[in-house]
């Protein structure tokens, strides 16, 4: 059964385009290969509506493929046609295009109808499109009509002859002969010439010929009418029309002969009139089209004067790139017609008696058109799919399904196989159940239709994309490597590279589902071969392809300007670089075209030569290198003279004439230009009343004139110079012109850059840019200077002034609107009236702080500021931002005291939050906010307290090697500045390291918090060793430092081991990453600076890829270039070299792999305040010095005392004792969100006290506590096995925790005394 479609015959339209969605690469319909069992597929057929030229055979397409190969049927007019009755129709072999012969007595519309072809197999049916079968109207209606009834080709018409009077308006109708498709027309004269239209006589859509006047050139007898249809290439010509144009004297004397034979226009005296409309008729009318169509409106007018015609949209703009206008203006065309043309449309008709307007209201209407259109679907057995057919339109369209042309209502159900609207849906599907389905997307004004086949294959995976292909593309451009695969399941498709087991996945590569592998760019390093490997559950396949990226052509030497004499020889070098592999071919262009067949040109490899050259030789030479893959140009002008040129002698003579208050008429001869034409003249004046010795530039005119009217200026005395210019260079200047002064008038301006600003609470300065003595126009210049407060109801205040450049209003309220004017004056009157501008009163300090600030703790280093704007008039002046001002009170640990250090963070504009970045892990913070104007701060809000979490510790202080032997050492270390939280150990890895720097196995060893020095035993001997040392809390790992050092051959004698290599932190990788796309969307928010005594805080949030971000900073209005500072991997950076007392520019920026600026973030002004004193060092005071002393001399006697008490308690254990006290360290939290880097505070992180470390690296606690060790600080001393003392003590400060005070101290000196009694 065919599938039949709803629209009528008449409303028919080209078949609709199909619209693909394009999702980052093109998706191919799938194709299955030929060899494998599938339904048909329609691959070509006719278009919907098929006019037929009755000179040819009518031939109606249908191809298709299928396995097995397709047979095919016809119906016509919805029944079966069967060819095999009429000998006339043939069907083409293997195919199912019909042709039929219509020659003969036969004729063409005997096979006139609806067509519709069938293909099928024993897996399904295809149908094609409704094919309309339709002659030409205007052969039907010319031939038929002329032969059998023997009329004339154009209807019948009887044209008398017209006369109208001059200046009224006239129309000739055409009324062409109705055709399919329609006929252009146009209107010629017995000779074939097109008659001349313009704004005045122009042809209408309808063919009709409209005179918005006559004219008495308009009389003519052979006005003709012609037709030409294009289908069948005939042309047909109306009854030529006599038109006369006469005036009313002429009229009153030929008017009985021609009043009883001819039309007559005009019943009048014809006068000027207002426009009125020949075509639309009416104030409004309306219109529709169809999207994607092209919309024609036209509006001709007639009045005298001759009307113009201008064109708007009612209710919005004209759709950009899409309306053009045609016939002078009369029609408008809007091609590709959307749903948002829709609305009203007025054309204007206007002469100088008036205008008239037309409202077209246009409605859109639009047949079905694809949203989604169903593709063929192949499934394995038991798999699920599904067919979407999904169209729109307006109305909006019905969808019918079909199986194998059938409609699917009336086939048997399927429990695989559910439709739900513009969708089927099949599950389970089963061996044997392949069909074709068509849908039908159908509305009043069109349909679609669409095949699409479900195949049920059980096929294992086969490459379609040739083996060992070989792609060539050049470096940096996107490379495309196919691999075309089928199988059923569809295949899983993996790529890999050379010899890689591994998968390529990731940067830089980009896979998409049909198997495509694209590297957008591609660089050398890409270059090889690569496997593509298609996998399903019946097997795999794979194949290989190849990539050779080639280096990029360029002209390394370009061709340059000459400038030679005539018979001279020229050079044209062009030097180019290419890839070796490639085989470039030069080509030489003159003038966009080919080099003349001339023996003088020569042409080298990196050459042009021209020998002898000549004038016609001028012109412009363009050498282009050319590759398979790439090519790159350059061009030079070639300039031919006689003599080698020379700048031009100055002009001479020069005159001054017409004279006259505001101009005078400049005349000069020129000198010798020395055969370089001169380009133009440049006139200079001197001003010797106001500006005497100094010459400024007038005007410029171009070398042919020899003559210039310059306008001039009162209460000047001006004299006047000329220089000429070639292409040398300016002549010398002229001798000046004689002097002419101009007479005194009122001024003819006012002052400019006029503004209001206070400078003061009570006061307004009004400021401008004074006159200057040319614009003066007279003696005594002076200004009147007008005020008056906006919103009062008062007068204008004013004050004459001399020639100054501001005037100080006092008195005035704080902030308040002023309007402000100033206008000029002189001792000949006043200049024109000023237009006033607004301007403000001096501003005060704001009056209230902002309310309700919270803090919202975002990680150990970044919190967010929330608060409530203040109220506007509270401002009293110009809102320019808030300030946060916030300290450090201290750490979380209890006994470490700190220093409270402000710092102050600004956000510029009328905001409500901000971020605070670089605050320290583990610290308790103050904070207040203030508002600020252009005069300064407001009062602080309360003081809101907040503290941070924990974070990832900084590196250790120090690690050392000592105690090196044959085969062990020990390691000391002190603890992080920066411990930001709890320590809870840290990590020691070492390797040993050989000649040829190649690094060993890595050992890894866990250490407690509470030990400082470690020893490694049963090391190789002579052996260089590395070691890596880190510290952690519970949030993780800090930065490790690394030493180096080597076990020694001679124990008895060791030595310090040497130390290549400085503490410093484990270097990252330096791996570039892989460029990616550039975001749209700002990749920089909330940029900010604060002000610490370190330097200027800028802290930023960056959304973008790069990794290269720099700091970049410049002074305000210098030329200097941006200086810049890189940022690794944070969001906040301190400038330190801002020189103090000056105002900055500060913006973050990031860059792409050529270092080009891809993004920015706002603009920051930053003002470092000038150090007005500093603090004095109180180490160098004599008072702290002796107080040091006296405190130094009483510890020595306490000591004295505490040996001899103790050295009667007997022998401690001192080894154990020294071990019995350790305090648990404290490090930050890692800030895993946002790290805005590292900031030490050394107040507040002292380093561990000094402990000794067994050489087993253990620590015990001792049992004994009565050691002195409870009463002052510890110390580390070494001791020989029989408990002699051979080191000295050290101790050093320690820090609480904020959960457990404890304890940790080292063992006294004391103790080691103890141990010689």
């Amino acid at each position: 059964m065919p599938v039949c479609c709803t629209t009528a015959l008449g409303r028919m339209r080209t078949a609709a385009v199909l619209l693909v969605l394009f999702l980052g690469h093109i998706v191919a319909p799938l194709e299955v290969p030929l060899d494998l069992p599938q339904p048909p597929t329609i691959t070509l057929e006719s278009p919907k509506d098929y006019i037929v030229d009755p000179r040819e055979h009518i031939v109606i397409r249908c191809e298709a493929k299928a396995k097995p190969p397709p047979s095919f049927s016809w119906t016509r007019n919805g029944t079966h046609f069967d060819i095999d009755k009429d000998p006339k129709v043939n069907m083409r072999p293997n195919s199912g295009t019909l042709v039929v012969d219509i020659s003969g007595k036969d004729k063409a519309e005997a096979y006139e109808g609806v067509y519709q072809c069938t293909a099928r197999n024993e897996h399904g049916t295809a149908v094609s499109n409704n094919i309309v079968i339709r002659q030409p109207i205007d052969y039907l209606s010319s031939i038929k009509a002329y032969f059998l009834e023997g009329s004339p080709l154009w209807s019948k018409e009887d044209n008398p002859p017209i006369i109208v009077q001059e200046g009224a308006s006239l129309v000739l109708k055409c009324r062409p002969p109705a055709g399919l498709p329609p006929p252009i027309v146009f209107w010629m004269d017995h000779n074939f010439l097109r008659l001349p239209l313009n704004r005045r006589v122009s042809q209408g859509l309808n063919g009709d010929l409209y005179f918005s006047n006559a004219v008495v050139s308009d009389s003519r007898t052979d006005y003709i009418c012609y037709a030409r249809f294009t289908h069948t290439q005939t042309i047909q010509q109306k009854q030529p029309i006599t038109v006369r144009v006469v005036n009313m004297d002429a009229f009153n004397e030929t008017w009985p002969v021609f009043l009883n034979e001819t039309d007559f226009f005009g019943d009048g005296a014809t006068e000027d009139r207002r426009p009125s409309f020949q075509v639309p008729s009416g104030p409004t009318s309306s219109k529709m089209v169809l999207r994607g169509e092209v919309l024609d409106m036209e509006c001709i007018a007639e009045g005298l004067p001759t009307p113009d015609i201008t064109w708007a949209k009612v209710s919005g703009e004209l759709p950009t790139k899409r309306f053009t206008y045609h016939n002078f203006r009369k029609n408008l065309r809007i091609t590709g017609v959307t749903e948002a043309d829709a609305g009203q449309y007025r054309c204007t008709a206007k002469n100088t008696l008036g205008s008239i307007h037309h409202v077209i209201t246009v409605t859109v209407k639009a047949a079905p058109y694809w949203i989604m259109a169903p593709q063929n679907l192949v499934l394995a057995p038991r798999e699920r799919g599904q067919l979407i057919c999904r169209a729109s339109g307006n109305p909006k369209p019905t969808i019918g399904w079909f199986v194998n042309g059938v409609p699917i209502h009336n086939v048997p159900d399927d429990p695989g196989r559910v439709v739900e609207g513009d969708t089927i849906m099949f599950e389970d599907v089963m061996t044997g159940s392949s069909a074709v389905y068509q849908c039908n997307a159908s509305n009043e004004y069109g349909y679609l239709l669409a095949n699409a086949f479900v195949n049920v294959l059980s096929e294992p995976p086969r490459m379609l994309t040739p083996r060992d292909k070989v792609y060539q593309v050049i470096m940096n451009k996107p490379a495309t490597l196919d691999c075309s695969s089928f199988g059923s399941p569809i295949p899983k498709i993996t790529w890999f590279k050379d010899s890689h087991p591994t998968t390529l996945e990731g940067d830089p590569y980009v896979f998409y589902d049909n198997g495509t592998l694209v590297i957008p760019v591609a660089q050398a390093m890409n270059s090889g071969k690569y496997t593509c490997v298609a996998l399903n559950m019946l097997g795999k396949s794979d194949n290989q392809v190849y990539l050779e990226v080639k280096e990029p052509t360029r002209i390394l030497k370009q061709p340059e300007y000459q400038k030679v004499q005539r018979n001279r020889d020229v050079v044209f070098e062009c030097k180019v670089k290419h890839d070796p592999s490639l085989n470039p071919t030069m080509i030489w262009l003159k003038d966009n075209g080919e080099l003349p067949d001339d023996e003088r040109f020569i042409v080298d490899s990196d050459s042009l030569t021209i020998t002898e050259v000549t004038e016609s030789d001028a012109g412009t030479y363009t050498c282009i290198m050319n590759t398979t893959l790439d090519q790159d140009s350059a061009s030079a002008n070639l300039m031919v003279v006689e003599v080698v040129n020379e700048q031009p002698d100055p002009p001479i003579d020069l005159e001054l004439t017409d004279q006259k208050p505001r101009s005078v008429q400049l005349t000069w001869t020129p000198g010798n230009d020395h055969n370089s034409p001169i380009k133009s003249f440049l006139i200079q004046y001197e001003d010797s009343l106001h500006d005497r010795g100094n010459w400024h530039n007038m005007t410029e005119v171009p070398g042919t004139k020899i003559t210039a009217h310059l306008k001039l200026s009162p209460f000047v005395h001006y004299t006047f110079r000329v220089l000429a210019l070639n292409e040398v260079g300016y002549s010398h200047p002229s001798l000046p012109s004689q002097q002419y002064r101009t007479k005194a008038a009122v001024p003819d301006e006012n002052p400019i850059g006029v503004q209001g600003i206070g400078t003061q609470p009570d006061n307004l300065v009004i400021y401008w840019k004074p006159l200057t003595g040319l614009q003066s126009n007279g003696p005594g210049l002076q200004y009147i200077v007008f005020w008056k407060q906006r919103g009062v109801d008062e007068n204008w205040k004013s004050v004459k002034i001399a020639n100054v450049s501001n005037f100080t209003v006092g008195g005035t309220p704080t902030f308040a609107p002023y309007d402000v004017k100033v206008r000029s004056v002189n001792e000949h009157g006043v200049g024109p009236e000023p237009s006033a501008v607004i301007g403000y009163s001096g501003e005060d300090l704001p009056m209230a702080a902002p309310d309700n600030v919270q803090v919202h703790v975002i990680n150990s280093t970044l919190a967010n500021v929330h608060w409530e704007p203040v109220f506007y008039q509270s401002v009293r002046g110009h809102l320019k931002g808030y300030k946060v001002y916030y300290s450090r009170q201290g750490s979380l640990h209890h006994h470490n005291p700190h220093h409270a250090e402000q710092q102050v963070i600004t956000f510029n504009g009328n905001r409500t939050h901000g971020k605070l970045p670089g605050l320290h892990p583990f610290s308790r913070y103050t904070l207040n906010v203030r508002v600020f104007n252009g005069r300064g701060e407001g009062p602080a809000c309360s003081n809101v307290e907040f503290e941070t979490p924990e974070g990832v510790p900084g590196k250790p202080s120090f690690l050392n090697v000592v105690n090196l032997s044959l085969d062990s050492l020990t390691l000391e270390w002190g603890p992080p500045h920066d411990r930001n939280g709890r320590l809870t150990g840290y990590t020691l890895k070492y390797q040993p390291v050989n000649n040829s720097n190649d690094l060993g196995p890595l050992e890894e060893l866990t250490v407690a918090a509470n030990e400082t020095r470690v020893t490694l035993l049963n090391l190789k001997y002579s052996t260089r060793y590395k070691f890596y040392f880190n510290a952690k809390t519970l949030k993780g790992s800090g930065p490790t430092i690394t030493e180096e050092a080597s076990t020694v051959i001679d124990e008895g004698h060791p030595e310090p081991p040497p130390h290549p290599h400085p503490l410093s932190p484990t270097s990252q990788s330096d791996r570039h990453p892989l460029h990616k796309a550039h975001p749209i969307v700002p990749a920089f928010e909330n940029a900010s600076f604060a002000l610490r005594e370190d330097g200027v805080l800028v802290s930023w949030e960056y959304l973008g890829p790069e990794n290269k971000v720099y700091v970049e900073y410049i002074v305000e209005n210098s030329n200097e270039e941006w200086k810049k500072e890189k940022v690794n991997n944070s969001q906040s950076h301190t400038l330190k070299r801002l020189k103090e007392g000056l105002a900055y520019k500060v913006r973050v920026v990031a860059k792409d792999h050529s270092d080009q600026m891809v993004h920015s973030s706002e603009e920051l002004f930053v003002t470092v305040p000038a150090m007005t004193s500093r603090q004095v060092d109180i180490a160098t005071q004599g008072w702290f010095i002796g107080l040091m002393c006296a405190i130094a001399l009483l510890i020595l006697v306490l000591l004295i005392v505490c040996f001899i008490k103790r050295n009667k308690g007997g022998k401690y254990p001192v080894k154990e004792k020294e071990d019995a006290h350790a305090d648990p360290e404290i490090q930050p939290m890692k800030d895993e969100d946002c790290t805005f880097g590292e900031y030490s505070d050394n107040d507040d992180h002292k380093p561990l006290k000094g402990s000794r470390t067994p050489s087993n690296g253990t620590v015990k606690r001792d049992d004994s506590d009565d050691s002195l060790v409870d009463y002052g600080d510890g110390g580390d001393g070494q001791f020989n096995e029989d408990g002699s003392f051979i080191g000295q003590y050290s101790g050093k400060k320690e820090r609480d925790t904020a959960e457990c005070i404890e304890s940790s101290e080292a063992p006294s000196p004391v103790n080691a005394m103890n141990s010689f009694v």
